[in-house]
C-alpha cells in the first residue's frame, strides 16, 4: 500500500510537471509577440514595452522564464491578471467558493439521482427499467448547454420557480442553493445518467451471484439481501466511476457557469480565454488538472476500503 501510494504521488507530480510545461509553452507557441497580448491593442511607448518585457522576463531564455514562472507558482505567485488588474491568486480565491458550491451541489444530485435510478432499474425489471434506460440515454446524449436552455425556459420563464441567469449572487446559503439549483441540474444530469447505468449494471451483476441465491434460499428478507449482499458489493465500481465523474464536474463547469452567468472558475476561464488573459488561463488550467489528479488519487485509495476485493490500483472490476 505504501509503495502504491508513493508511486501514485510521484505520478501526480509528473503529471503536474508536464501540465505546467504545456501550459507555460502554450503562451509562447501562440502566434505573435506575448507583449501584444499583454497590451490588448493599447498603444505603448518603446520604454513601456521594454518595462513590460522586463516585468515578465520576456528577454530571458525560455528555460529561465519557465523556471522563474514555476518558482512563482510554487510560492503562490500566479502572476497578475491583465484583464482584471489584480493578482491571479486573489482572483481565484474570490471565484473558487462559488464553483466549489456548484460542484458540491451537482455531485450530490449525481449521487442521489444516478444511484437511485440505477437501483430502481436493477430491482424493477420491465417497464420501469426500460424507462430508466431511455431517460438516462437522453440525459447522457444531451449537451449541458442544451439542458441549461431547457431548464431555464421551463422552470424560470414558464413556472418562475427559480431565478434565471444574471440575477447576481444571493445572500445566505439557502438562497444561494436555490439560485444554483438549475445550474447544478444542468451540470449533473449527464453524469447522473452515466452513473445510473453503471449502478444498474453493477447491481444486476451482483444479483446474479451465487451467494445472493443462497441468502434468498435461507429465507433472508429481500431488503436485507439487497442491502448486505448486493448494494454493498456493487459500491466498488459505483464509487470508482463516481469519483472520476466528480473530477469531470469541475472541468464541465465552464459551459454551465457561462450559460447561467455564475461567477466561478469556469466562467472566469472562458472570459480569460476570450480576453487572452494568459496568466489567469494558466492558473485555472493548472488548478483544474491538479484537482482532477487529486480526486482520482483519492478514489484509487478509497476503493479498496469500500471493496476489499480490489487491490490498490486495480480500479473497478
Amino acid at each position: 500500500m505504501t509503495r502504491h501510494l508513493v508511486g501514485r504521488l510521484l505520478g501526480l507530480v509528473a503529471v503536474l510537471f508536464v501540465t505546467s510545461v504545456v501550459v507555460f509553452g502554450a503562451v509562447h507557441l501562440a502566434p505573435g509577440d506575448p507583449v501584444t497580448f499583454l497590451l490588448h491593442g493599447r498603444p505603448a511607448t518603446p520604454e513601456a514595452v521594454s518595462a513590460l518585457r522586463a516585468e515578465h522576463h520576456l528577454d530571458d531564455p525560455l528555460a529561465v522564464q519557465y523556471a522563474k514562472w514555476l518558482g512563482g507558482v510554487l510560492g503562490g505567485d500566479l502572476g497578475r491578471s491583465a484583464q482584471y488588474h489584480q493578482d491571479v491568486t486573489a482572483l481565484l480565491g474570490s471565484r473558487l467558493p462559488g464553483t466549489a458550491l456548484l460542484v458540491g451541489y451537482a455531485a450530490l444530485l449525481v449521487a442521489v439521482l444516478g444511484v437511485g435510478a440505477g437501483i430502481l432499474a436493477a430491482l424493477r425489471p420491465g417497464a420501469l427499467d426500460r424507462a430508466v434506460l431511455i431517460g438516462t440515454g437522453v440525459a447522457t446524449a444531451t449537451p449541458s448547454f442544451v439542458t441549461a436552455i431547457a431548464l431555464v425556459s421551463f422552470f424560470s420563464v414558464q413556472l418562475g420557480w427559480f431565478p434565471g441567469p444574471g440575477g447576481g449572487a444571493a445572500e445566505g446559503l439557502g438562497a444561494r442553493l436555490h439560485q444554483l439549483t438549475l445550474p447544478a441540474l444542468a451540470l449533473a444530469l449527464t453524469f447522473a445518467g452515466l452513473l445510473a447505468r453503471v449502478t444498474r449494471s453493477a447491481m444486476l451483476d451482483e444479483l446474479g451471484r451465487e451467494h445472493v441465491e443462497v441468502a434468498r434460499a435461507r429465507g433472508v428478507a429481500e431488503a436485507a439481501v439487497v442491502r448486505r449482499h448486493v448494494l454493498r458489493n456493487a459500491l466498488g465500481p459505483v464509487v470508482t466511476v463516481g469519483g472520476t465523474m466528480l473530477a469531470g464536474l469541475l472541468i464541465s463547469t465552464a459551459i454551465v457557469e457561462t450559460a447561467f452567468d455564475v461567477p466561478g472558475l469556469g466562467s472566469l476561464l472562458v472570459q480569460s480565454v476570450t480576453a487572452q488573459d494568459f496568466a489567469v488561463v494558466q492558473a485555472v488550467t493548472l488548478l483544474s488538472v491538479a484537482a482532477f489528479v487529486l480526486v482520482n488519487l483519492a478514489v484509487d485509495l478509497l476503493a479498496p476500503l469500500i471493496d476489499p476485493r480490489l487491490a490498490p490500483g486495480e480500479g473497478a472490476p
